[in-house]
């Protein structure tokens, strides 16, 4: 059970630094009312335990010149267990290739994919996702806008 292993101060510190990740840990502390010894032990068991897997910086995708966002779903041919991995495989190597989900349902992969432009994404296509040997159908829907573009998990279950 999930929920035992977080006490208020936990979720608290997980909110706030889904919030931002540069928060210092004395800044930390003061925002939780807890001295900063304290407040950072309680940091390191978070990240010790897997629960913060990493720190990064999110970037814009547009003013980094990524202005075409598209979900890509792929089917690959049903002969074992070589062809999943293959793929998953080569799909690590794929810069444009942001996430990469195995899914049930009517397709197998669903890929979250970055480039500049349609003469990009054609590219990436033609060159990289239909030479694959297992994939036999792919689908392609492009995101016309952000509605909401978050990567903070929902904490409300934790209590």
């Amino acid at each position: 059970m999930p929920n035992a292993a977080f006490d208020r101060l936990d979720r608290k510190i997980l909110d706030l630094l889904q919030k931002d990740g540069r928060l210092s840990n004395v800044e930390l502390a003061e925002k939780i009312a807890l001295s900063p010894s304290p407040c950072l032990r309680r940091v390191r068991g978070l990240e010790d335990r897997g629960v913060i897997r990493q720190y990064v910086a999110l970037l814009d995708p547009l003013k980094v010149g990524l202005g075409l966002l598209a979900y890509v779903s792929v089917t690959l041919e049903k002969r074992g267990k070589m062809a999943a991995e293959s793929f998953g495989r080569v799909v690590m190597t794929w810069p444009e290739v942001v996430n990469c989900y195995s899914m049930t349902g009517e397709m197998d992969y669903l890929l979250r994919v970055h480039v500049q432009d349609l003469e990009h994404f054609t590219r990436f296509m033609m060159d990289r996702l239909l030479k694959q040997p297992s994939v036999i159908d792919v689908r392609s829907n492009f995101v016309l806008e952000r509605i909401k573009d978050t990567v903070a998990l929902p904490l409300t279950h934790l209590g």
